[in-house]
């Protein structure tokens, strides 16, 4: 430990270096605690497949004690009794005290998620403050509605919006901090008690976000933090009988267990899953415009992103012209570590990730497909795979059918100007996440959109996300919705009351 905490220390800011070279503990209550069993994972650099820290690895005693403290938290501590404006105080200075850290949030999530320093501090640390201050504002305006009622006699009638109570949470690792600001922001707000599980791959920042979450004033138990192993502490809060609901962002695979573990006390479960989105040029289209967006919306962090366009359709008048676009722009891209201050693009999460991309080209390349950009991995230390082009890529090869979770786009031509049969094409998968349309004509997309089986669908650009704007998938994209409203409903429970006069 110690010959790594001075390396770590010669190399990364001194905040960043003191948090590293702990062994971070569970957050259970108001302590922070070692693991029941004294086990610790390691946390790896992607760009070296160096360790860079240690964090616990959770049991199911573990994930008990986490449950107990929650439901301790919910049920007789304050947080839910606390007027709306108090709960609402400690959110917005809970999204304070991230900004003020962000330089340091920004380096730490480089460092263990793998991309470069500017995407997660402009663009993951804004985006988990404003999660929470967006949370924050909803705080005082949850309210039910008065009901006119048709039943014999004079009754008062009226609905409440309660918390559902204790929720579990899973994210993965491919935004963690802006994952976890998404997901704990939208339980404090309904008033909710948390057991939160980061990825084992993306655990620091979490833990991170635990110590400012209580130098915030977040009361004892309202939030704890579990890490460890997805098969067992993750599997343990999915099928926790004293939790209440489970928020889970990962692939579908995964997805469809934490539903069958769920099924055991019928909690509620919101589930955002994997994606195989399209995006659709027409002719007409701002072709400078179309290629830096369909680039950035299967490029960008690597393509492990759930609603990365990875399926480009572009009319044939233009195909050629597009493709090229995108080509050049994958061979320009500088790959490197995320704190590399060239880097524009980061390494994948891991080596067996690495493999499974580098696996889906290959079987691209049996299948017939051409790939004309990118297709290897850089001849360096970490987990570094090319921005990809392919072409030539049928409707049933697996490279176009499954999430490949990386930078891999297949480019198809079309010529039919019927939207039915644009639409049709583009709907077969088994996924509905996401769905881009790019055209000048608004009439054409407006036309579209409503086609598309997809949760979000954009006009003129890819990927951008709002706290306010629903956000959730069709078909085996998941359940449910998070952000906006209709995802703080998602943490509450309705209750109808009626008073005969």
């Amino acid at each position: 430990m110690e010959d790594r905490s001075t390396s770590v220390a010669a190399t990364v800011g001194s905040a960043v270096s003191d948090f590293l070279t702990r062994r971070h503990k569970l957050l259970i209550g108001s302590d922070w605690v070692d693991a029941r069993s004294g086990e610790y994972l390691p946390s790896l650099d992607p760009a070296t497949g160096r360790t860079i820290s240690t964090f616990a690895a959770a049991s199911e005693d573990d994930v008990d004690a986490a449950v107990a403290a929650a439901r301790a938290a919910f049920d007789d501590g304050p947080w839910r009794r606390m007027k709306p404006a108090e709960r609402a105080a400690v959110i917005w200075r809970i999204a304070d005290l991230i900004e003020q850290h962000a330089d340091e949030l920004a380096e730490l999530e480089s460092r263990d998620n793998g991309a470069p320093y500017g995407v997660c501090r402009y663009g993951f640390v804004p985006m988990a403050v404003e999660s929470f201050r967006y949370m924050a504002g909803w705080v005082t305006k949850l309210c039910g509605d008065t009901v006119s009622l048709s039943l014999p006699g004079d009754w008062h009638a009226y609905t409440l919006r309660e918390p559902i109570g204790v929720v579990g949470q899973i994210v993965p690792w491919n935004a963690p901090l802006m994952m976890a600001g998404m997901k704990i922001s939208h339980a404090l707000a309904a008033g909710c008690a948390i057991v939160f599980k980061p990825a084992e791959e993306t655990s620091l920042s979490a833990l991170r976000l635990g110590e400012l979450a209580l130098e915030a004033g977040l009361p004892p138990g309202v939030l704890n933090i579990v890490t460890g192993a997805g098969e067992i502490t993750g599997a343990a809060i999915a099928a926790h009988p004293g939790v209440d609901k489970i928020a889970f962002t990962g692939s579908t695979e995964v997805g469809r267990l934490i539903a069958q573990a769920a099924a055991g006390n019928l909690k509620k479960v919101t589930l955002e899953l994997g994606g195989k989105s399209p995006a659709i040029v027409f002719p007409d289209a701002d072709l400078e415009q179309a290629i830096l967006g369909t680039a950035r919306g299967i490029f960008t962090n690597s393509g492990q992103v759930c609603v990365a366009g990875s399926r480009l359709y572009v009319h044939k008048k233009i195909f050629d012209k597009l493709v090229e676009g995108v080509a050049e722009w994958a061979e320009a891209i500088q790959l490197g570590a995320g704190m590399e201050p060239t880097s524009e693009l980061g390494p994948l999460i891991s080596a067996k990730q690495l493999a499974r991309v580098k696996g889906y080209v290959q079987s691209g390349r049996e299948d017939g497909a051409q790939v004309v950009a990118g297709g290897d991995v850089l001849d360096r230390d970490g987990y570094f795979m090319r921005p990809t082009v392919i072409t030539n890529a049928r409707s049933d090869m697996s490279v176009m059918r499954e999430e490949i979770f990386g930078p891999v786009v297949c480019a198809i031509p079309f010529d039919d100007n019927d939207l039915d049969s644009i639409a049709r094409e583009a709907n077969d998968t088994l996924y509905g996440l996401g769905a881009s349309i790019w055209t000048r004509n608004l009439s054409i997309a407006h036309k579209l959109a409503p086609r598309l089986r997809a949760g979000t669908v954009w006009i003129n650009a890819h990927n951008p996300l709002d706290p306010a704007l629903p956000f959730g998938g069709y078909k085996q994209s998941g359940w449910g919705r998070e952000q906006g409203l209709e995802g703080l409903l998602s943490y509450t429970e309705l209750k109808s009351v009626a008073a005969l006069l």
